[in-house]
């Protein structure tokens, strides 16, 4: 995905240096990207992003829902040519939202994405630090763990997930961590304006990096 990435912005003719924004596994991608395109970089925002090591962190309880997931995305991915979600209602009502994702292609790619994840999260733990470049650090509300898992298993995964995030931070020696309150794992939803401001930050950061670089050379 970070070559497909770094091929589909040289198409479109979008120059380099790039703040990367990562959601989810999107957080893979795009520490991926950094590490092979290092001076393409100039900044990163992580967030809510996956840790390389959450399913060895994560509890034991959570691999059969892992399981479960896989199997209800390959369901899709088989019945999509049918019609079949459309029918029993598992498509999004909104028209828009129910063509990007209620399709066969989004359905093969989604099971081709859970059953690359420990390859991914291996290639991305390899990649190391990012060294000093601008980094924010976006988790979601402890108090508003997911929604998908029953209480019992949400609160120990809620503790894993919060070290990691912290984790995160530390790759980058400008790496800022923040909590974002009255949001669940999909910040950009719930909370879509602390993710544009951290992206204005890093923005801000990397300009000044840049200009300090050149008065110095």
């Amino acid at each position: 995905m970070a070559e497909e990435l770094h091929a589909l912005l040289r198409s479109a003719g979008v120059a380099p240096p790039y703040v990367l924004v990562g959601h989810s596994m999107g957080g893979f991608n795009v520490r991926l990207y950094a590490s092979l395109y290092r001076r393409e970089v100039a900044g990163m925002v992580l967030v809510d992003a996956s840790h390389p090591d959450q399913e060895n962190r994560f509890p034991p309880e959570l691999k059969n829902m892992e399981g479960t997931w896989l199997r209800e995305a390959e369901f899709l991915e088989f019945s999509t040519p049918f019609g079949v979600p459309r029918l029993m209602g598992l498509c999004d009502e909104d028209p828009v939202q129910r063509a990007a994702e209620c399709n066969l292609h989004t359905a093969r790619e989604g099971v081709a994405e859970l059953k690359a994840f420990p390859e991914s999260a291996a290639e991305t733990a390899a990649t190391g630090s990012l060294g000093n470049i601008p980094l924010v650090v976006l988790s979601h509300d402890p108090d508003k763990p997911s929604s998908e898992l029953p209480p019992d298993l949400a609160k120990p995964t809620n503790g894993v997930w919060e070290k990691m995030q912290e984790e995160l931070a530390h790759l980058s020696t400008r790496g800022t961590q923040i909590i974002v309150k009255n949001s669940a794992h999909y910040i950009q939803i719930d909370r879509p304006d602390v993710v544009v401001d951290a992206v204005r930050k890093v923005v801000e950061q990397a300009r000044a990096a840049a200009t300090t670089a050149q008065t110095s050379n």
